[in-house]
């Protein structure tokens, strides 16, 4: 049935509600797409660098890392949470830092294993719906700390990183990674 006879045939609170619904889904798929576009990126790069392998790892309806990057010749494997998106902070759950860091943890014949949340805060910043402004394309690529808790966390625009303990926001302070590639990276003020 074609949409316009569809939403004829509903009430006006259901054709209200109806079309809520396919824009929260063209919202939310888009959102998906971001994402899947960023990892993708990011493989492709750590696969054009030398001595390096990266795969993604599956939906996010697995309990997997984003991305998983290897680099046997210097004993490196990076697991990876990507973000991307256009708002001014991209938020991290806990529960995603915790998966990285068993799969780091499982991988103990590497020598350097490291969680990596890798930041793409795209050239365009939402402000309203459907309304966007231009702003330069930035990306961070932080290195979780393992001796701090583990708490949803949040990276702002600025590449400020921050959590949230028993409800008070804390200024955290992570370590950039210097990738093996090029990088819309900027370091933190």
């Amino acid at each position: 049935m074609p949409l316009r006879r569809k939403l004829q045939s509903l009430t006006l609170t259901k054709q209200k509600n109806y079309e809520k619904s396919i824009l929260n889904q063209k919202v939310a798929r888009t959102r998906r797409q971001r994402g899947y576009q960023w990892e993708d990126t990011i493989v492709k790069r750590f696969n054009s660098a030398e001595n390096w392998k990266a795969f993604r790892l599956g939906s996010p309806s697995i309990a997997l890392p984003d991305v998983l990057a290897v680099n046997t010749e210097n004993s490196t494997i990076f697991t990876i949470e990507a973000k991307s998106g256009t708002s001014t902070s991209l938020p991290v759950p806990a529960d995603q830092i915790e998966r990285c860091l068993e799969w780091i943890k499982t991988f103990d014949i590497y020598k350097k294993r490291k969680v990596l949340l890798a930041f793409k805060f795209l050239s365009k910043k939402r402000i309203g719906v459907g309304e966007y402004e231009n702003r330069e394309l930035r990306e961070y690529f932080k290195i979780w700390d393992e001796s701090l808790a583990i708490t949803d966390c949040v990276c702002t625009y600025e590449g400020k990183f921050f959590t949230k303990i028993e409800g008070v926001r804390k200024e955290i302070f992570l370590k950039e990674c210097k990738m093996p590639f090029k990088t819309k990276q900027r370091t933190s003020a």
